[in-house]
This record gives C-alpha cells, sequence and structure tokens, in this order.
C-alpha cells in the first residue's frame, strides 16, 4: 500500500545539491560556502567578470585547479574528491567558455572522440547532432579552427550531448556571438530542456539567462552586500538559507540562498 512513496521522495530529490562549497587556487579561496540546490528544471547562474563563474563550474567538474571543500552531490553522489572524466560519466555533460576544440580535429572527428552510449531512453548520436545543428554536417570534415564562433559553439554543445548527460552544464555559451546566432542557441536550449535534459547555464548576459530558465541566481561580490543583509521573502523566508553574506551571493528569484566566493573567475 506504500509503494508509491519511494518514487515520489526521488521525484522531489535534487538532482544536484552543492553545500557549504570551497574552492581555492593555492592558499586562494576563490569560492566560499557556496550554498544551493536544482531539480530538472533549468537554472541560470549570473554574474560579472571575476565573481568564480567559472571557478564553481570547474568545481563541479573536478577540473584542476582549483581545490575544492564541501560536498558536491550529484543524484545523491558525491563528486568532490573525484577525477574528471569520473565525474563526466556520472552524466554531467560540460560546454567549457572558450569551447576548447581542437584544431587540427575535424567536427566529425570531436564527435566520435567524445561519443558514449546511453543506457536508456533515446541516445544522442552524431548524426542526431547534425540532425539539431545542420551546419555541423555541412562542415562535418572541416577542422575546429576553421569554423565561425556560432558553429564552434554548436560542436562544444554537440560533443557535450554525444556524451548522453542528464544534465549539461553550460559556461557563458553566448560569449561573443551575434545576436542572431545567440538567438537561435536559446531555441536549441529550450528544445534541449523539452527533451527532458537539465540545464545549468552560467552567463553574463541578463538575457540569455531569463530567456531559459525562470530561476536565475545571482552572484554579487562582498563590496555590493549591506552587512549582515539575509536575503529572505514572506513568500519563501523559510527556504531562505545562510546567514550574514561575506564575499559572494547567490540569489534567487524563487528559492534565495546565500553563497560565498573570493573576487576570481
Amino acid at each position: 500500500m506504500s509503494e508509491p512513496a519511494p518514487a515520489l521522495e526521488a521525484a522531489s530529490s535534487p538532482l544536484l545539491e552543492i553545500a557549504g562549497l570551497n574552492a581555492y587556487y593555492g592558499s586562494a579561496r576563490a569560492l566560499e560556502d557556496v550554498t544551493f540546490t536544482m531539480g530538472r528544471e533549468p537554472v541560470s547562474i549570473v554574474g560579472r567578470n571575476g565573481m568564480g563563474k567559472t571557478t564553481l563550474c570547474n568545481t563541479i567538474m573536478g577540473i584542476s585547479p582549483p581545490r575544492a571543500e564541501g560536498s558536491i552531490r550529484f543524484q545523491g553522489d558525491e563528486l568532490v574528491g573525484l577525477a574528471s572524466h569520473k565525474i563526466a560519466r556520472k552524466g554531467i555533460g560540460y560546454v567549457p567558455q572558450g569551447r576548447r576544440l581542437f584544431p587540427s580535429l575535424t567536427v566529425d572527428q570531436h564527435l566520435r572522440i567524445a561519443a558514449r552510449g546511453a543506457s536508456g531512453g533515446r541516445e544522442w548520436t552524431r548524426e542526431r547532432v547534425y540532425e539539431l545543428f545542420p551546419r555541423l554536417g555541412e562542415r562535418r570534415t572541416n577542422g575546429g579552427a576553421e569554423l565561425s564562433g556560432g558553429e564552434q559553439q554548436m560542436l562544444a554543445i554537440g560533443r557535450a550531448l554525444v556524451t548522453n548527460p542528464t544534465i549539461l552544464v553550460m559556461d557563458e555559451p553566448s560569449e561573443g556571438l551575434a545576436p542572431a546566432v545567440i538567438e537561435s542557441l536559446i531555441e536549441t536550449f529550450k528544445l534541449l530542456e523539452e527533451g527532458g535534459l537539465a540545464l545549468l547555464l552560467i552567463e553574463q548576459n541578463l538575457g540569455v539567462a531569463t530567456s531559459l530558465a525562470e530561476r536565475q541566481l545571482v552572484m554579487i561580490g562582498e563590496a555590493s552586500l549591506p552587512r549582515r543583509r539575509r536575503l529572505s521573502s514572506p513568500a519563501t523566508r523559510s527556504s531562505s538559507a545562510g546567514t550574514s553574506a561575506s564575499n559572494l551571493w547567490l540569489t534567487s528569484l524563487r528559492q534565495p540562498c546565500i553563497a560565498r566566493s573570493r573576487s576570481s573567475s
């Protein structure tokens, strides 16, 4: 009679849960006490340069530096201390800032190298990526350095998709792109979200962030915060976390929380 209860509990469990996260470059602390959770809904994190957005991405993905302390749990599994390739195999796809393509490899070779089969559902294959981005199909024999900025971003996204992730972490995907290309990417992100892929978007462009996600987390430097200010509202006071903000403020339009960082990107 109580069989439905576990399913309900699983559905309400966070997909990604970060608690008390600190990150260091040597002895310099870049992130301090970062805390937030997300489920399957798309979430955007916005902030200016130097707020630690890329540091947060690298810490989630286990890319060194930085050195991390605290907890990052994905589908209940602890990630802190794992190698980056093991984190990726748990189902986290990453689109890094600057695309990070290999100039000497063709579009098709990038996708072949990254491809990993899915355990269930509709699998992301090279051909499916070419369906999503027809321009990449036309340029499949071109090298990474021979692509336009928009095409490079398409390839970086496609490379992450063929790993068949559960969540896609994207670090400033609109950087350096023309407005028309950005609009096209936003529509692509919406299609991915409708297909069941969880999206964590890190952005400077507030328009892109708000177009994709109803929930935005805002990274603000310590100098911008009033002393001992606690984020809360009558509707969400019970879910507010943290005490006085010190270095980085993560606030949400839907689920406020406080996190901290030194000024570092």
